[in-house]
């Protein structure tokens, strides 16, 4: 069998119109933001195009690196709903191959194939085509970047899509996760934190309790304890956020901690969690999208971080990542295969007070490493 495909290194420093290919949701298309500006930067004039899902839409709008986002709900992609008519993609391929791009940059997490999304660009002449692959990709990929994880590495997810795309000579000295909010948010969110009693000037957080996948999620009766001892006993201000799907969880909290709080589910858009976050000195959340966007906007993290993988922590700001160890962690499972949930249930509720109350009063004592693997950014 011939060794990996390989384009001639000028083919891509003359792309000009290039496609980044992401079709995960929120978490993921931030931290691909580096690898995005990589490719921006090594190129004069270059224009960078995300295909992405609704989900990853909302962020990649506020991303710099991106120029214009396209909407695709690939039917190959875990949270697609499974459809038999082709008219969506047969129209996405044309929409496509009307654009004209010079190459395209398949992202994707070691679990993921990217023979799918390869084959859409190639039926949309896109003539570059850059992933990381398993298997072999023959003409699908004319470069391909064997996929080494997790076999034999470990790597931050920001990390490997640098990597990647450093395959074609795209690199950039400046790793951070960044986001552009739309003028006046930040003021729009402090007004509805004035409107809700919140004193800015004394210590206050927010808590996102909830995450997509529920083997991600600290359980809540744990997170009531540790926000009842963080605001009855330490006069912390706790400001509760989520979408309206986590409604009755943040609820559900809130009513167990028997303590004052406030809630802004359901009431803020993306760029309106960023604008909380950026107000905020402290995040406590688990490993879920809105961890990313706070590492986005500068602001620290605690991050009840399940065991299902280890390459989605805290990226580039202070943080204190909370686990406990179990045998069966990178389960890689969106539901607690061994039903115990130990990883997070482990953590004490007290532990998750004293993290917040360090990071609270003192960000530097926080690390910017992950405890996963040898790495630091930067």
């Amino acid at each position: 069998m011939s060794g990996p495909a390989r384009t001639r290194p000028e083919r891509w420093a003359a792309a000009r119109s290039l496609l980044g290919v992401r079709l995960d949701t929120i978490g993921d298309v931030i931290m691909t933001g580096p690898a995005l500006r990589a490719l921006r930067a090594a190129g004069a004039g270059r224009r960078v195009t995300m295909l992405t899902s609704l989900a990853g839409a909302a962020v990649a709008e506020l991303m710099p690196e991106v120029d214009e986002t396209i909407v695709y709900e690939a039917p190959w992609m875990k949270a697609s709903t499974p459809r038999l008519d082709a008219q969506v993609d047969l129209e996405m391929i044309e929409r496509l191959r009307g654009r004209g791009f010079d190459a395209a940059v398949i992202f994707t997490v070691h679990s993921q194939s990217p023979m799918p999304a390869a084959l859409l660009c190639v039926l949309a002449e896109v003539p570059l085509r850059l992933a990381h692959c398993r298997e072999n990709p023959y003409a699908l990929l004319t470069d391909w970047v064997p996929e080494r994880e997790p076999q034999e590495l470990l790597r931050h997810e920001v990390r490997r899509q640098l990597d990647l795309v450093g395959e074609v000579g795209a690199r950039t000295m400046d790793d951070r996760l960044t986001l552009e909010l739309p003028p006046g948010t930040r003021e729009r969110v402090e007004a509805l934190l004035d409107q809700a009693g919140v004193d800015r000037g004394a210590d206050w957080l927010v808590v996102h309790p909830g995450s997509t996948a529920p083997s991600r999620r600290y359980p809540p009766e744990y997170f009531a304890r540790a926000c009842r001892t963080l605001a009855r006993e330490h006069g912390v201000q706790l400001v509760f956020s989520g979408d309206a799907s986590e409604g009755l969880l943040v609820e559900e909290v809130r009513t167990r901690m028997e303590a004052p709080s406030v809630s802004l589910a359901g009431r803020l858009d993306l760029a309106g969690l960023g604008g909380l976050l950026t107000a905020t000195p402290l995040l406590v959340a688990g490993n879920t999208g809105p961890v990313h966007v706070a590492a986005a906007v500068g602001t620290p993290v605690v991050d009840l971080y399940a065991l299902t993988n280890p390459q989605h922590t805290p990226w580039g700001v202070p943080n204190t990542v909370l686990f406990n160890d179990v045998p069966c962690r990178w389960c890689y499972k969106s539901v607690c295969p061994e039903g115990h949930h130990l990883c997070l249930r482990g953590v004490e509720p007290d532990v998750v007070v004293r993290a917040a109350l360090e990071l609270l009063h003192n960000p530097a004592s926080g690390t910017v490493a992950s405890p996963f693997y040898a790495f630091e950014p930067g």
